[in-house]
């Protein structure tokens, strides 16, 4: 089994739902209903590409598979402030999901760019995020695009299940 089986259902009602279990077959899951619905399960999959792609080891997937529920992402942040990778992790998906939403997929110095900036808003002490190439980025943008085609292809009532390892 991998570190996380990542379980993402098209409701027929037009919400979503994640589930993610963990090798230890310990679970998590979330329902995300109306406009989350929309939002979520593509935010979601960009996690996935990220994470998989870059190679992040604590990043929303990580955590999920060292524990954590989805539930300790949000407030009242039950397990206090996400570790610096996880924020990286998050403002890179951020500079993605505006990419994704406009259909303006902008050079790796303006996602560079993005990135630095949301973390240093956010940051009282921080070292240099990961600065992407051209090639990192086509690779992240290439994997998401093809989970986001299954993810659409999907009829409502059927689930995405996707793997994740980390190495």
């Amino acid at each position: 089994m991998p570190d996380l089986l990542i379980r993402i259902k098209k409701n027929k009602d037009g919400s979503a739902s994640l589930a993610c279990v963990r090798a230890d077959g310990s679970t998590t899951w979330q329902r995300q209903d109306g406009q989350l619905g929309a939002f979520f399960p593509p935010h979601d999959l960009t996690h996935y590409a990220i994470e998989t792609v870059l190679g992040y080891r604590s990043g929303f997937y990580g955590l999920i598979a060292d524990g954590w529920e989805i539930s300790d992402f949000a407030t009242p942040f039950p397990r206090g402030r996400l570790p610096r990778e996880a924020r990286e992790v998050e403002a890179l998906v951020g500079a993605l999901d505006v990419d994704r939403m406009t259909g303006e997929l902008r050079s790796s110095v303006d996602v560079n760019e993005q990135v630095r900036f949301t973390l240093s808003r956010n940051e009282t002490a921080s070292g240099a995020a990961r600065q992407l190439t051209e090639a990192e980025l086509a690779r992240v943008r290439e994997f998401r695009s093809n989970v986001l085609a299954k993810w659409s292809a999907l009829e409502p009532g059927e689930t995405l299940e996707l793997p994740f390892e980390r190495d």
